[in-house]
């Protein structure tokens, strides 16, 4: 059996992998003398009810690290492959509450319970682009569940003067041990409802789209790099 189908099959597995992957990511997160942006508005929101948080996939690794977690919890979303295994065996090690969506088919039952957690005060977080892309093109379950839920948008993004970029379908930005980071948490404006014609819902995507891509070239720009994906 390969990795791979080991990794989707054994909760053990992902969580050792994600252990040495959270011991990295922990390490970066000390050792990187990072720079903020946002980071109030954002518990000035919390202090006032969850939030719906979204990002890049490329932008995704440090998210679990950055998320102020004393402010409020967060339910991210993770599918079944391997990094998506390992990425919710990481998020709970930092005090998340994953849930895990079906790669196909219907996920009427994690989308239920989204909708709880909502309701009980969660934010939500997940990745614009979802767990497979294409990358930097939003899909429709941020524009669904913001409308659903009617929580506040915010979108983060990370950068990193020193880093890799993986060979993989979103070139995941992989920073390195050293140097200086920047982490951004903006607040998105554009108005969501539940009755919305699909011109609207369209519009909404384009907005939220330009708004990611914004929000990920700040980042870049505090560190004085230039936009990338």
């Amino acid at each position: 059996m390969s990795l791979r189908r080991k990794i989707e099959k054994s909760e053990w597995l992902a969580a050792r992998i994600a252990a040495v992957a959270g011991w990295y990511l922990g390490l970066c997160d000390r050792r990187i003398n990072w720079q903020t942006e946002g980071l109030k508005d954002l518990q000035d929101a919390l202090a006032q009810g969850p939030v719906l948080l979204v990002m890049w996939h490329s932008r995704s690794v440090m998210g679990a690290l950055h998320w102020p977690v004393n402010d409020g919890p967060l339910s991210s979303l993770h599918d079944a492959s391997p990094v998506g295994r390992v990425s919710g065996a990481l998020q709970r090690r930092v005090g998340l509450q994953p849930m895990q969506m079906a790669r196909n088919g219907s996920n009427r039952a994690a989308s239920r319970m989204v909708l709880k957690r909502a309701k009980e005060g969660v934010s939500i977080g997940m990745t614009g682009d979802g767990p497979l892309g294409p990358a930097l093109q939003v899909k429709d379950a941020p524009i669904d569940w913001a409308r659903a839920t009617g929580m506040p948008v915010f979108c983060y993004a990370f950068s990193a003067q020193k880093g890799r970029r993986l060979k993989s379908w979103d070139q995941m930005l992989v920073p390195r041990a050293r140097g200086k980071g920047a982490y951004v948490f903006a607040r998105f404006t554009g108005q969501t409802s539940r009755k919305m014609t699909p011109t609207e819902i369209e519009t909404l995507r384009h907005d939220l789209h330009q708004f990611m891509c914004a929000t990920t070239a700040r980042a870049d720009a505090l560190l004085g790099l230039p936009p990338g994906p």
